[in-house]
């Protein structure tokens, strides 16, 4: 599957760059012309959780774009310097001003149209206590039969908390991958 180009213009330079396979390599890579520096695109990592309390999970309402007013867990892009479990921990905070203990990564899901791979570890909800920042429109804790199917913003989050709750009634919660195409 062909991404769109994001890069244009070289990152050491500024002349507009060429899509080319350079050599010993096996695929397109932006390519300066004038200075030669190849730049490699590479799949963003968006980290988040599954914050429960019983058997309740806590969702975000979206607000910003994408999706706006649109159900989410907790997640966001990982920042340069951090882990992804220290990236999950921050947006969980940023996004919900949750207290949450973080349990084993839970899913691991490639979105290949979008470049991205998206990482939800399981939480443990502290207490019933939130902050939502300004991303967020409300938070809720929501039973399965009171989740707002059509109204979750991502597939990745419906097809986490599809597993979790699967999980959940198994008694056993195992590391789901997946892939997007």
């Amino acid at each position: 599957m062909q991404l769109t180009r994001r890069i244009k213009h070289c990152r050491e330079c500024g002349t507009p760059v060429d899509y080319r396979i350079p050599e010993d390599d096996n695929r397109e890579r932006a390519t300066c012309p004038a200075c030669r520096t190849i730049h490699y695109e590479n799949p963003l990592n968006v980290v988040g959780t599954v914050p429960f309390w019983e058997d309740q999970v806590l969702l975000c309402r979206r607000n910003i774009e994408p999706r706006r007013g649109l159900w989410t867990l907790p997640a966001g892009f990982m920042e340069l310097g951090e882990t992804s479990a220290e990236g999950a921990l921050r947006e969980t905070h940023e996004e919900a001003g949750a207290r949450i203990e973080l349990l084993p990564l839970y899913t691991v899901l490639n979105v290949v149209p979008a470049g991205q791979l998206h990482l939800f570890y399981r939480a443990r909800l502290l207490d019933t206590r939130f902050d939502p920042g300004p991303e967020t429109l409300e938070v809720g804790l929501f039973r399965q039969a009171e989740i707002p199917w059509h109204e979750i913003a991502f597939r990745t989050v419906r097809i986490t908390l599809e597993r979790f709750f699967e999980d959940r009634q198994r008694g056993r919660f195992d590391v789901h991958c997946g892939d997007i195409t």
